[in-house]
C-alpha cells in the first residue's frame, strides 16, 4: 500500500463524532442501506478543514413526459415523426424549475454559502459549491468519514443527512451524501500530524462481460470471396449481401456527413494491417488504409500493432465498413490501459456517455450525480500510464448510429446505474440516435462464474437478462445463423454453436414498453412457456423463473456465426450477438442514407417502426436459448428473433 502512504498521513484517528442536532423542520432525506459498504475497508475521520466538492441534484421537470415525447418523434404515425430535438432543446425541457433553483440557492445563503460560491451546472441540474468538511456536515447535520474502495481509491460520504423539509420536492439527492465521491487527490493536498494503518483492500467480485463468442477457429481453407456455397461455414461480406438483399455502395457515391456508424470499443482494439488484408480479400472496392476515425475517449488509443489486435475490433469494423463504404465509419475507443481492463472496472458506458454528451457528466438521476466513485474510471488517473488529463465532458457529437457489442447482466450493477443511463439513452434518441446493442451469448443466463455457478440468479435457477440491453430505448440484437449444410436461401435460425446462444429473455428492472407489449403479448400466447414467471422482477420472493412483465430482449436478430475476420494477420471464425449488431446497425446506417438523400431525417430510434410494421421481417421459428439448466425460450412466429429481409 506504498501509494497510499501520504493519504494515510492525511487522516486523522479520532473519534466519529455526533452530528449535530438537526432543527425540527428538517428530516432526514437519504439514508444508506446496511449492506450499501459492504466492498469497503476501514473507515476513518477526516481533518476538519477538508474541502468537499459539494453537488445538489435538483428535482427535474417532464421526466415522466419524456417516453411520450419519444414517441412523439419516433412512431411512424406521429405527426412529429422525425421531427428530433437539439441537444439544447433536451436540457431546456428537463431542467429544474425556476422555483427549485431558488428554493435551493436560499437555503445555502441562508446556511452560509454565499451566492458567489454556487455555480449553476450547464445543464441546469446541479448547484455545486465547495465546502469544508465542517460546513459540510453542520449544513447536512450529518458526520462524514473517509474509507477505501476496491480500486484503493479513498471516498467520503455519510450515514444520513437531512435538510428542511420544504425542499424535499425540490431536491433530488446530494453528494457527498450516502453516495460518496472520490477524494483521493485532496487527500494527499491536505496532510496533516497523525496516521493510522492501512486495511486489506477486497477483491473485485464481478467481471465486465465482454459479449464475443469463443472459441476462435483457423480457417484451414479460405472461402472464395464471390462463392454463396461455403456461407453455412464462413460468412463473407457477399454473404451478406445475399441473405440481406443490398449491394455495396458506388465508391463515387456522395454521402452525407450527418450519417456516420459508430462503434463503442474498450480494452479491444483494431488492426489497420488486419483491416487492409480483409479488404485485398473479400472487398476490393475499399481503399486500403480506409479504416475508423478515432474519437479517442479519456486515453483510448487505436489503431494497434496487428500482434496486439483483438477479434471484437476486428470483427465489427471487418463486418460494418463494407457494408457501409464509402460512408464513415468511428471508433469510440473508450478509457486509458489501466481502467479498461477486465480486472480493475466494474461500471461501463458513463465515462462513454459522458464524452458524447456534456451534460451527462452532471446529470442526476436516481440516486445518481455524475459518475460513480466507486465503479467508474476517476481522471485524471494516476496509475502508470494512466490517462493524465481531466474526464471528457461533451467532446465528440454522437454518430447517427452507434453499435455496441459490450455489456454485462443486469445483477451486476444497481438499478440507479442502469436507469441513469437508460434516461440517458432515451434522451439521445430524442435527438435522433439510433442505439444497436449485442443481446449476449449465453441465452437465458449470465456468464458461468460470474458471481453465480452458472451465470444465473438465485442458486442458479433464475434467468438473467442482461446490461444495458433491457432499457426500453435502445434496439437489442440477437443472432441467427445458416446451419451447417443449408444455404442463404435457407431461413437461418436462432443462433447455436459451441456453447454460444443468442441472449435473450425479460427485465427484471425495466417494464414491458408501450411498442412491445402486442408483440410479447403473442409470443407468450403462441410459445406458451411452462415456467414459472414472476412480476415486477421479485425473483427473490417467488418460485418464478423469468419476470413475466418485464422488457423483452431481443428486439431483433442477424447473422452471429461463423464471420470470417482476419485477427493478428491470420483469417479465423469468429461470431455471437457481437457480429449482429454491427451488421444491424450498418444496415440501418444505409437507410438513413436513403432518407437524408430525398430530405428526411435519419430514423433515431427505431423500435416503434420495427414492431409497427414486422411485415419488412422474416421470422425466425426455429431454435432455442438455453441456460440456468433449461432450454429457455423457442422461437415462435411473430418474435423473438426476426430478421431483416
Amino acid at each position: 500500500m506504498k501509494e497510499f502512504s501520504c493519504i494515510i498521513t492525511a487522516l486523522w484517528l479520532g473519534s466519529l463524532g455526533t452530528a449535530i442536532k438537526p432543527p425540527t423542520t428538517d428530516v432526514v432525506h437519504e439514508q444508506r442501506h446496511p449492506d450499501a459498504s459492504s466492498t469497503l475497508i476501514k473507515r476513518w475521520k477526516p481533518h476538519s478543514g477538508l474541502q468537499l466538492p459539494m453537488r445538489i441534484g435538483l428535482k427535474q421537470n417532464n421526466i415522466e413526459k419524456a417516453p411520450r415525447w419519444l414517441m412523439d418523434v419516433a412512431h411512424p404515425t406521429s405527426k412529429k415523426y422525425g421531427k428530433h430535438w437539439t441537444a439544447q432543446e433536451v436540457i431546456e425541457a428537463f431542467k429544474p424549475s425556476d422555483e427549485t433553483v431558488d428554493s435551493v440557492k436560499q437555503w445555502l445563503e441562508d446556511s452560509g454559502i454565499a451566492e458567489w460560491r454556487i455555480t449553476h451546472s450547464n445543464n441546469k441540474a446541479w448547484l455545486a459549491f465547495e465546502a469544508s468538511l465542517d460546513e459540510a456536515e453542520t449544513l447536512l447535520h450529518s458526520d462524514y468519514l473517509v474509507y477505501q474502495n476496491t480500486n484503493g481509491r479513498m471516498i467520503t460520504d455519510c450515514e444520513s443527512y437531512t435538510i428542511p423539509q420544504h425542499l424535499t420536492k425540490h431536491i433530488d439527492y446530494i453528494t457527498p451524501g450516502v453516495k460518496g465521491v472520490d477524494i483521493t487527490s485532496r487527500l494527499r493536498h491536505h496532510a496533516i500530524k497523525g496516521g493510522v494503518s492501512s486495511g486489506q483492500v477486497r477483491p473485485r467480485g464481478t467481471k465486465l462481460g465482454r459479449r464475443r463468442f469463443k472459441p476462435r477457429k483457423r480457417l484451414s481453407t479460405a472461402p472464395i470471396p464471390k462463392d454463396l456455397s461455403t456461407c453455412d461455414k464462413a460468412i463473407t461480406p457477399v454473404c451478406l449481401q445475399t441473405l440481406y438483399q443490398f449491394e455495396s455502395l458506388d465508391t463515387t457515391s456522395v454521402v452525407s456527413s450527418n450519417n456516420s456508424l459508430g462503434i463503442f470499443e474498450e480494452a479491444d482494439y483494431y488492426s489497420q494491417v488486419d483491416l487492409n488484408l480483409f479488404y485485398a480479400k473479400y472487398a476490393p472496392h475499399i481503399s486500403k488504409g480506409w479504416g475508423p476515425e478515432l474519437n479517442s475517449i479519456d486515453g483510448g488509443e487505436a489503431p494497434v500493432p496487428f500482434t496486439q489486435a483483438g477479434g471484437e475490433s476486428s470483427m465489427d469494423f471487418q463486418l460494418a465498413i463494407p457494408i457501409i463504404y464509402p460512408q464513415k465509419a468511428v471508433v469510440y475507443q473508450t478509457d486509458d490501459g489501466y481502467y479498461s481492463t477486465l480486472e480493475n472496472k466494474m461500471g461501463i458506458f458513463n465515462t462513454f456517455l459522458d464524452a458524447i454528451d456534456g451534460s451527462y457528466c452532471t446529470y442526476c438521476s436516481d440516486g445518481e450525480c455524475g459518475n460513480d466513485p466507486e465503479l467508474d474510471p476517476v481522471y485524471p488517473d494516476s496509475h502508470h500510464n494512466g490517462y493524465k488529463g481531466k474526464l471528457m465532458c461533451g467532446v465528440y457529437k454522437p454518430t447517427a448510429a452507434i453499435s455496441i457489442s459490450y455489456g454485462k447482466q443486469e445483477q451486476d450493477l444497481p438499478a440507479y446505474y442502469q436507469k441513469r443511463q437508460c434516461n440517458e439513452f432515451l434522451k439521445l434518441g430524442l435527438q435522433g440516435v439510433s442505439i444497436f446493442v449485442a443481446s449476449g451469448d449465453t441465452g437465458v443466463g449470465g456468464i458461468p462464474g460470474d458471481g453465480t455457478r452458472n451465470g444465473c440468479l438465485r442458486n442458479g435457477k433464475v434467468f438473467s437478462p442482461t446490461q444495458p440491453n433491457s432499457c426500453p430505448w435502445l434496439t437489442n440484437v440477437g443472432a441467427s445463423m445458416i446451419p451447417r449444410g443449408k444455404t442463404v436461401n435457407d431461413p437461418e435460425v436462432a443462433a447455436a454453436s459451441e456453447g454460444f446462444y443468442s441472449g435473450g429473455g425479460f427485465s427484471n428492472i425495466f417494464p414491458i414498453p408501450d411498442y412491445q407489449s402486442e408483440a410479447v403479448e403473442n409470443f407468450f400466447e403462441i410459445s406458451k412457456p411452462r415456467y414459472a414467471y414472476y412480476h415486477n422482477g421479485s425473483y427473490g420472493s417467488s418460485n418464478g423463473l423469468y419476470n413475466r412483465n418485464g422488457r423483452g430482449i431481443p428486439d431483433v436478430a442477424a447473422n452471429g456465426v461463423n464471420i470470417a475476420v482476419y485477427v493478428g494477420g491470420s483469417l479465423v471464425t469468429e461470431g455471437g450477438t457481437s457480429a449482429s449488431a454491427p451488421i444491424f446497425a450498418a444496415l440501418v446506417t444505409r437507410i438513413n442514407e436513403e432518407r437524408l438523400k430525398i430530405g428526411k431525417s435519419v430514423v433515431g430510434f427505431v423500435n416503434p417502426v420495427l414492431y409497427a410494421h414486422p411485415e419488412v421481417f422474416n421470422d425466425i421459428v426455429n431454435g432455442t436459448n438455453p441456460g440456468c439448466d433449461t432450454q429457455g425460450f423457442s422461437c415462435a412466429p411473430g418474435w423473438v428473433s426476426p430478421y431483416l429481409k
